[in-house]
């Protein structure tokens, strides 16, 4: 059985080339990042190389994905218009633009314009914060998405604000004489940026996705594990940051227990809805089934090793070694997920739904390859066990080469599965997506003096 939701305002939501625009470039920031990866572990790039392969997946594919599904879905949830759809547009080309110049400054080590390109992010951050902000505000009371996304879009303040600033550093000096070192900034930048930007984004929308799409509700021990996830998450993500900020072990070491005790409810809550679900298993399902064991691993290897020393250089993602585990064991995975369903729902929306009742239309999960659905979640979860491995155990840089080249074909497969969506079955061609060109809606719009079918 395909889920089609019926609870949410589909009325309210952007033009489809507005998020599919972002996901679309999001998937090619996902394929750079994993090349980027491959090339730099076979020492093909400078020193900076690595650096490059996580903006390209971190701040390309999962941030471009974040803010493409909040413009999608923002307005949908919370049945308000989006502020701007021109200041969604303009957010999306300063970031990957901007982006694409720091990589390359990052790739061929020449760091000048380094600064230009980062203030471009930050301004397509902070418009898309801006923009989102806008929507958000005048919704109060919120539910649990809305105030997960309006903690988010905090942090995503903070961490471009020292993104920025660690860009300028490279050709000048911007901490000489202040009491944190470059060290210190690094290392706050990437906790606010995985921990509190993309993971609080992620957290606020498996709370509708994961409720919605198998067809359960929170009850029991969920209610006080969302408190406990609520109050603890964007508590412990702010100390960890300002610990490591100011080399606190104490003010670091609080706010990593309380990070990991409420990633560690929130995995319960996930876990307890997939277990529950009331529908047949999607490529969307499977992979929050992969992202909440992945969830759980981290946590189990983070807590000992941050409460014995939350500052080590070797804990900045957790346990040393698990970097990969949780940022594409799980963060990624919910990504996947999440476009495996989002996607065809948008094209879906656009090109069918206004058809039902006056034709035989396909489900939402019949627009895409189920074969290639299988095949590459086959590739990515190799690769990622392989990485992950070799990760925590040392084992010979070849293991790692061979997770790498299946994640690859993963991403290839994914890819190729979703654009075949809206080659397939959009209103817009993927060029036409790319360049803003308008859907003229009545070409899937149903002839009004046909008798409905039964």
């Amino acid at each position: 059985m395909s889920v089609v939701p019926g609870e949410v305002d589909t009325a309210r939501q952007p033009p489809m080339t507005v998020p599919l625009r972002h996901f679309v470039v999001g998937t090619g920031f996902l394929l750079a990042g994993v090349v980027a990866g491959a090339v730099a572990a076979v020492g093909g790039t400078s020193g900076l190389g690595t650096l490059a392969h996580v903006h390209l997946l971190l701040a390309g594919w999962v941030c471009l994905t974040i803010m493409g599904a909040m413009t999608q879905f923002v307005p949908v949830w919370s049945g308000a218009a989006l502020h701007s759809e021109r200041l969604a547009t303009a957010q999306l080309w300063l970031v990957s633009g901007g982006l694409a110049g720091f990589a390359t400054n990052l790739f061929t080590a020449t760091l000048a314009s380094a600064p230009v390109f980062a203030a471009a992010m930050l301004v397509g951050f902070w418009t898309f914060v801006y923009n989102v902000g806008r929507t958000l505000l005048p919704q109060a009371p919120y539910d649990v998405t809305e105030r997960h996304f309006g903690v988010a879009l905090g942090f995503f303040l903070l961490v471009t604000l020292l993104g920025f600033l660690l860009a300028v550093d490279f050709v000048r000096p911007a901490f000489a004489g202040l009491p944190v070192t470059r060290a210190d900034v690094v290392s706050a930048h990437v906790t606010l940026a995985v921990f509190g930007a993309v993971t609080t984004t992620v957290l606020g929308a498996l709370y509708q996705l994961a409720t919605m799409f198998t067809q359960t509700s929170l009850h029991g021990v969920d209610v006080p594990l969302r408190r406990v996830e609520e109050a603890g998450y964007p508590a412990g993500v702010a100390l960890l940051a300002v610990g490591r900020l100011v080399d606190s072990v104490l003010l670091a070491r609080v706010g990593a227990v309380l990070l990991v005790a409420a990633l560690a409810a929130f995995t319960v809550i996930l876990g307890r809805r997939l277990l529950e679900t009331q529908v047949d298993w999607t490529p969307m399902l499977s992979r929050y089934a992969v992202a909440t064991a992945g969830f759980a691993a981290w946590a189990a290897l983070a807590l000992p090793a941050w409460v014995a020393d939350p500052l080590a250089p070797a804990a900045l993602f957790g346990a040393p070694g698990t970097v990969h585990l949780f940022v594409v064991g799980a963060v990624g995975f919910v990504v996947l997920g999440t476009l495996y369903h989002v996607v065809p729902f948008i094209v879906w929306v656009h090109r069918y739904s206004d058809l039902l009742g006056y034709e035989a239309v396909p489900m939402i999960d019949d627009l895409y390859s189920g074969w290639v659905a299988a095949a590459d979640l086959g590739c990515f979860v190799a690769g990622t066990a392989l990485l992950v491995a070799a990760d925590l155990l040392g084992l010979p840089a070849a293991v790692a080469a061979a997770g790498g080249v299946l994640v690859l074909a993963g991403s290839a497969l994914f890819v190729a599965n979703l654009l075949s969506v809206i080659r397939t079955h959009s209103p817009a061609s993927v060029a036409g997506i790319l360049l803003g060109r308008s859907v003229d809606s009545s070409e899937t719009r149903p002839d009004e003096s046909a008798e409905p079918s039964d």
